[in-house]
């Protein structure tokens, strides 16, 4: 499978997209585990 340089590029940035998504997903998934995590915290303490 042979590449030009624009279509490795396009490649390389869809690529880059992808993992930017999949770390904010994961980033906002983890504020929202502490988020929901703290508010457990308070609402079993008296």
């Amino acid at each position: 499978m042979q590449f030009s340089f624009s279509q490795s590029k396009i490649l390389t940035n869809c690529l880059r997209v992808i993992r930017n998504a999949w770390h904010f997903y994961y980033a906002l998934v983890l504020v929202f585990k502490v988020v929901c995590g703290s508010i457990g915290i308070a609402l079993l303490t008296p």
